[in-house]
């Protein structure tokens, strides 16, 4: 009997199980910050399309007097038209629209919820914000 030795049996077992529950996690990050940034992406291109459309909402007697000016009501309503064509408007936690002016602001917030992280962070959800603004520019 040797003194001094001590019984290793599992060890690898435990290195093991400790190593799928990190790569487990890593994975989990990377694609759940991935969906953040598709959703981001979407948002984005949402926001952008919606202000560039209001932008179109000129005071028509405004512009005849010889004033570029937006009509707010029509600017807004023409941004909700632009952003009632797309699908993904229905999940969109708020939609703000601002008009300063001649220029209009859409804000856009949306959350994805964590997937595989969702796990280990208890149903928690990540908030996606976007803001995008135009103004109508006269051409001469």
């Amino acid at each position: 009997m040797s003194v001094g030795r001590t019984d290793e049996r599992g060890t690898i077992t435990l290195w093991v199980l400790g190593l799928s529950i990190s790569l487990m996690f890593l994975g989990g990050l990377s694609l759940d910050l991935w969906r953040v940034v598709a959703d981001r992406r979407e948002l984005s291109s949402m926001a952008d399309t919606a202000a560039t459309a209001a932008a179109n909402g000129i005071d028509v007697e405004a512009l005849r007097a010889g004033t570029l000016r937006l009509d707010p009501g029509r600017a807004r309503a023409i941004a909700l038209a632009s952003l009632d064509r797309d699908p993904h408007r229905n999940a969109l936690d708020a939609i703000d629209i601002q008009i300063d002016g001649n220029r209009v602001t859409v804000s856009l917030r949306d959350h994805v919820r964590f997937s595989l992280l969702g796990i280990f962070m208890n149903g928690q959800s990540f908030e996606v914000r976007v803001h995008a603004s135009a103004e109508p520019q006269e051409r001469t």
